[in-house]
């Protein structure tokens, strides 16, 4: 990498992170106006407990049941926090927008182009799913949400129609400037905390009774199809699924590191706060909802297409439970605001370094607001197209949040296991020590062990309807990756490029 010592405007140094920045090869173009905290809620946005695990409640609920829900929610959580402080680590040895398959090229002691490739297109692949599944999550909410309170009837043509409303406002609300998308995050963030406050109040005093807490950690249910010897618990792992996909996207602190003030503290910060907020919060939810059910087939069955929203209104009341869900339906518009300004940060980056097609068009950033709106746009649209199968598929949303998994989780761990075999990393100012080895190694484990779980079917019997197309997504975007990469990519592509020497090579200012 590039080795700048001082950067200099007009005789004066510029400040730490553009110094460092130019370090990593790259001049400032991105607006720097993200605080710590605000590097926070953008991750702690995404993951956001009222969104995964509001609408993939019924997930667990299906496989598994209560079991997977409250202490899956635990076991999931303390592993992702292992993988989030690996990730940490290396991100703030190298806080660029680039995040995880910049840091895999810096790693890799051979093949680095090849790393960097294969790590991006991972990335690339679940950034675009997580998006596509938290919004028409939203979606999902939102239609209930207006069942309840317009008495519309909940179609698949109704619910594609407002996740295409709800993706084109968070395209337009990113558009606009990172200084909303700024301010939209610190709202999101105590919007989540609150609103899981009065979620919790609510359900604990207003029911007339719960269920009983042993059920509330213990039941298993198994409504999968399944009955060989061992099922049920084969239900419970295929279940953790709603925890595992609700931790997901707190990459963000990463991607908008050059955004973000003393990025090289804040962002690692921003990773595992956001997780181990969510960690905590997310428990005490979803053992509230859990405790709350009423009817628990009459919830898995409702025709609001929501089972939390069915729990809402049986526990609370038509009008409170609606209120709840509304609570629910806001903050998962806040999280797919986040979650498209962390999918086109990391676009932006992988064609800055001319690795998608069309690079010269995506990696365009607009003077005006500082923000990359041509790869705003691309990552709706590429999300739009990955939700299109909804229309006919009634598994669409389930193999969405396993593409999301698996795609952003092989990325999470690549850097994390270059970083173990590289004896020659430097850490940041943000590092685990010599906790380092042990944390890193359980986090890549554990991701081996997710890659095979989220590819499992998830019901019997399998049929076109219910087989879990995830496998076959990956497969294309690896094969699609591997045979451009052979075909030619790999003559041409060098792993990231420094536009900071490649300014400077045409005569052009870095100041």
């Amino acid at each position: 990498m590039a080795q700048v010592t001082h950067l200099r405007v007009g005789g004066t140094r510029v400040s730490t992170d553009e110094e460092r920045l130019a370090q990593l090869g790259y001049k400032q173009e991105l607006h720097r106006r993200l605080s710590g905290f605000s590097n926070f809620a953008v991750s702690f946005s995404i993951i956001s407990i009222l969104a995964g695990a509001i609408t993939s409640y019924g997930i667990a609920m299906k496989a598994g049941g209560p079991a997977a829900i409250t202490l899956g929610w635990l076991g999931v959580g303390v592993m992702v926090t292992f993988v989030a402080l690996a990730m940490a680590e290396v991100c703030s040895a190298y806080p660029t927008a680039g995040a995880l398959y910049w840091w895999a090229a810096a790693l890799a002691k051979r093949n680095k182009a090849a790393w960097a490739w294969f790590i991006g297109w991972f990335n690339f692949l679940g950034e675009v799913a997580v998006t596509a599944a938290i919004d028409f999550g939203a979606a999902i909410t939102t239609a209930a949400f207006f069942s309840l309170t317009l008495g519309m009837e909940v179609t698949a043509l109704k619910t594609f129609l407002i996740f295409l409303v709800i993706i084109a406002v968070h395209g337009l609300l990113n558009t606009f400037g990172v200084s909303l998308v700024r301010i939209l995050s610190d709202v999101s963030a105590w919007w989540h905390l609150i609103g899981v406050a009065v979620i919790v109040g609510v359900l604990a005093v207003v029911p007339d009774q719960h269920k009983p807490l042993s059920e509330v950690f213990f039941e298993v249910h198994n409504a999968t199809g399944f009955t060989f010897a061992g099922a049920g618990v084969y239900a419970v792992l295929v279940g953790l699924l709603m925890a595992q996909y609700t931790y997901t996207g707190y990459d963000a602190s990463a991607h908008v590191a050059e955004e973000t003030h003393d990025a090289a503290r804040a962002a690692p910060r921003g990773i595992v706060m956001s997780v181990v907020v969510s960690v905590i919060a997310g428990f005490v939810l979803l053992v509230a909802i859990t405790w709350s059910i009423q009817d628990y087939e009459g919830s898995l069955g409702t025709p609001l297409g929501l089972p939390p929203a069915q729990i809402f209104i049986d526990a609370a009341g038509h009008d409170l439970g609606a209120f709840l869900l509304f609570i629910c339906m806001i903050a998962q518009w806040f999280c797919g605001m986040a979650s498209v300004t962390a999918n086109s940060r990391m676009s932006y980056a992988f064609a800055r370094d001319d690795a998608l097609p069309g690079s010269r068009i995506w990696k365009k950033v607009n003077p005006r607001t500082g923000t990359p709106t041509n790869s705003i746009w691309l990552c709706v649209a590429l999300s739009t197209l990955l939700v299109l199968p909804s229309l006919w598929n009634v598994v669409a949303y389930y193999a969405a949040t396993s593409i999301a998994v698996i795609g952003l989780y092989i990325a999470y761990v690549g850097p994390v296991l270059l970083r173990r075999l590289n004896p020659d990393f430097q850490p940041g100012p943000w590092s685990l020590g010599r906790w380092s080895a042990p944390v890193g190694w359980i986090a890549i484990v554990w991701v081996g062990i997710i890659c095979v779980l989220f590819v499992l079917p998830p019901g019997s019997p399998i049929t076109a309807e219910t087989f879990n197309y995830t496998i076959v997504a990956v497969a294309v975007v690896v094969g699609v990756a591997a045979i451009w990469w052979f075909a030619g990519a790999r003559k041409w592509f060098t792993g990231p490029k420094q536009n900071l020497l490649e300014k400077a090579a045409h005569g052009e200012s870095t100041d």
